[in-house]
């Protein structure tokens, strides 16, 4: 059973575990740890100026002061042919954090090389992937629970401390788009599912679909139309969007409603999940007696009309740059940007 602990220890810190004079200090990982993995962890915590690994030996946990190897790259080392990192030495402070006094100079190029090393190496540490899925039971045995699983990943966590548990939970939405998608006549593209709550029904509705993890709304409108229709597009606007709670078994749903400006228009059904798809008068859609009994239907049908024919300012998108280079979007209201 000791042997277990040691091979399960995890270590959670968040910045309210640090006194206020430690302000100056620098994290440059998150906020805590979850870490099922085949060797004690830790968090390992920076002075201004200097930076932090993870890798903790069984015997140094246990002392408050340990000196402790950090696997980080100080300089390459060729041993038989493989490339070594050498280890550089940290301190255990009170709080369970690691202080890492750097007494030799390096060269920044050789300190970027090393943080992404060290960073890579710790992702991999902080996850049990599913071909050690027989560690699962013994990890919740020792106290870990469920966080969430990928395809071939599963993660578990545990809070040891005392305080609150701040871990943050699993993503608590799905995120999908219905696409408004109108010609000059006034007409706009609908479908009728192969499958799911709408096969039989007859019902004519707008393209719908799930956005990809890594996707961006607007493209995620434009893949979905021309999967199900064959249709390509332009985005607009996104007209409106809805959160609905428990939609997806326990998770929240956000639903965008985007615009999209038909580039073609000869349709090519998706035929594993499309049983019909045509272009049909916006008033004709409006008036199914489906989506006039429900509301949530009726509400966005009124919106597109509105944006038809009483000139409804959606939302633009305009792209923007992260601190990290990613180009990502913002939706605003362009036409009343200027009256600010």
């Amino acid at each position: 059973m000791q042997n277990l602990r040691q091979l399960y220890h995890c270590c959670f810190l968040t910045r309210k575990s640090f006194p206020s004079s430690s302000s100056t200090l620098l994290s440059l990982i998150p906020k805590y740890l979850c870490l099922p993995t085949l060797h004690p962890v830790s968090w390992i915590f920076l002075p201004k100026g200097q930076y932090k690994s993870n890798s903790i030996s069984s015997s140094a946990r246990n002392m408050s002061t340990s000196t402790i190897a950090l696997a980080i790259e100080k300089q390459m080392v060729l041993e038989n042919g493989v490339q070594q990192v050498e280890l550089l030495n940290g301190v255990e402070d009170s709080y369970g954090g690691i202080i890492l006094n750097m007494e030799e100079p390096m060269e920044s190029e050789a300190f970027v090389y090393s943080l992404r090393a060290s960073i890579s190496q710790w992702k991999q540490q902080i996850k049990l992937p599913i071909q050690l899925v027989n560690l699962v039971e013994p990890s919740v045995k020792e106290g870990f629970r469920y966080h969430h699983a990928e395809p071939d990943y599963i993660m578990l966590v545990n809070w040891i401390g005392n305080s609150t548990n701040t871990i943050p939970e699993n993503a608590s939405h799905r995120v999908g788009i219905g696409a408004f998608v109108t010609n000059d006549q006034r007409e706009v593209l609908v479908v009728q599912e192969n499958n799911g709550t709408f096969k039989g029904k007859g019902v004519w509705k707008f393209p719908t679909g799930v956005v990809n993890e890594g996707e961006d709304i607007c493209m995620a409108a434009i893949r979905e139309v021309k999967e199900e229709t064959g249709i390509d597009t332009e985005f607009v606007e996104i007209l409106a969007f809805r959160q609905s709670h428990k939609s997806f078994f326990t998770k929240s749903d956000l639903f965008f409603v985007c615009m999209l400006r038909p580039l073609s228009f000869d349709i090519q059904k998706q035929e594993t999940e499309i049983e019909a798809a045509q272009w049909m008068s916006i008033n004709e859609y409006a008036a199914q007696p489906f989506i006039q009994k429900h509301n949530g239907f009726s509400s966005v049908a009124n919106v597109c009309l509105a944006k038809l024919e009483k000139d409804y300012a959606g939302f633009s998108r305009i792209p923007t740059t992260t601190a990290s280079g990613k180009t990502s979007y913002v939706y605003f209201n362009s036409r009343d940007l200027s009256k600010l």
